[in-house]
């Protein structure tokens, strides 16, 4: 073996091994940028990139995904296709329940611009709209989501990191198939929750336990949470609400002529909270995490006004029922500056391999 040859495997090895699991809604915005996050890093061999229902429908987010892949230059990472629906929660419950109880302004791939509850038309499940980035000639994986979770976490025993932007469907999936997957893996970062963000965001203000990603799939938010991880570290609405993509920073990374930074550039309208994009950074740099607390976290799975609420509790209060619930690293601050930096330098950077 010739030095060169020697010295990229050695590279190759060093890397951090991690599957994101995304619901990647598109082209450019948060979930794409978040994928993008882990697929710009020199650090990360990112294995597979799995799909789920959230933002939007997954059938037209692995369409996104693979076009995104094609425009950055890195379609040898396998985009898989997950969960449709979630594991209970419904469509028809999401809309009883807003005539019950009122309407929040996010329902994902539920919502409708029309409504004022979506930035995008409604469409069903099976339908997926004409790509305004153009259509993806690769193709998804064959296999489905779940299983490529449990193979690749038992080819590469307690080394893969699972870094879980969207609902939990899939990972609920993979811990149901196999009892051992969770305890398997190196751990788990999610981006769920919310416990009392500081914002005037209406999505919040008035229901400050309300999260998206833990609301739209309940049940598996917590069948995950009580899985037997290593670690779990999670990235809470409190803490990303600290961040916002600026136009300033898009600017600065349209400033770059490499595929990535120029993808964003074409296709990227969303100036908002980097979701996401912080569970990945925070992930690979870990010192962007300036404090942290270890707290015992549930879903409330009860039907009714606080169904997929997130329920928190410190060590002393926590309550002698809660049986298989674990403590987990909630991030609770962060270094907003380094942050930045390191996102925008990521965007502009080369394609990584």
């Amino acid at each position: 073996m010739s030095l060169c040859a020697g010295l990229t495997l050695a590279s190759a090895q060093s890397k951090r091994l991690v599957i994101m699991d995304q619901d990647g809604s598109g082209p450019g915005g948060s979930n794409q940028m978040a994928m993008m996050v882990l697929l710009q890093s020199p650090q990360v061999q990112v294995l597979g990139l799995t799909m789920v229902s959230g933002d939007a429908w997954e059938p037209e987010e692995v369409q996104h995904t693979l076009r995104m892949l094609e425009l950055i230059h890195r379609s040898d990472v396998p985009v898989v296709p997950g969960a449709v629906f979630p594991l209970l929660h419904t469509e028809r419950d999401a809309k009883l329940d807003r005539q019950r109880e009122g309407t929040s302004p996010w329902y994902g791939a539920w919502g409708d611009v029309a409504a004022h509850t979506s930035n995008r038309p409604y469409h069903a499940a099976s339908v997926v709209p004409k790509l305004v980035e153009g259509e993806p000639s690769t193709k998804p994986s064959s296999e489905d989501a779940a299983h490529f979770l449990v193979r690749q976490v038992r080819a590469h025993p307690h080394e893969v990191t699972i870094c879980a932007a969207g609902p939990l469907t899939n990972i609920a999936l993979a811990i149901s198939i196999d009892p051992e997957f969770a305890q398997l893996t190196k751990g788990i970062v999610i981006m769920g929750g919310s416990m009392k963000p500081e914002t005037e965001d209406p999505e919040f203000a008035s229901n400050p336990r309300h999260e998206f990603n833990f609301w739209f799939d309940p049940e598996a938010a917590h069948i995950t949470l009580r899985a037997d991880w290593p670690r779990v570290d999670l990235t809470t609405v409190d803490l990303s609400v600290k961040t916002h993509f600026t136009r300033q920073m898009l600017d600065e990374i349209s400033t770059s002529h490499q595929p990535a930074a120029q993808y964003l550039t074409r296709y990227t309208e969303e100036l908002y909270y980097l979701w996401d994009e912080l569970t990945a950074a925070a992930w690979i740099e870990p010192s962007i995490i300036t404090a942290e607390k270890l707290l015992y976290v549930d879903v409330d799975v009860t039907r009714g006004p606080s169904y997929g609420n997130t329920l928190t509790w410190s060590a002393e209060f926590r309550p002698e029922s809660i049986g298989e619930v674990h403590p987990i690293h909630v991030q609770t601050d962060l270094d907003v500056a380094k942050f930045n930096r390191m996102f925008v330098e990521g965007m502009k950077a080369p394609p990584q391999r």
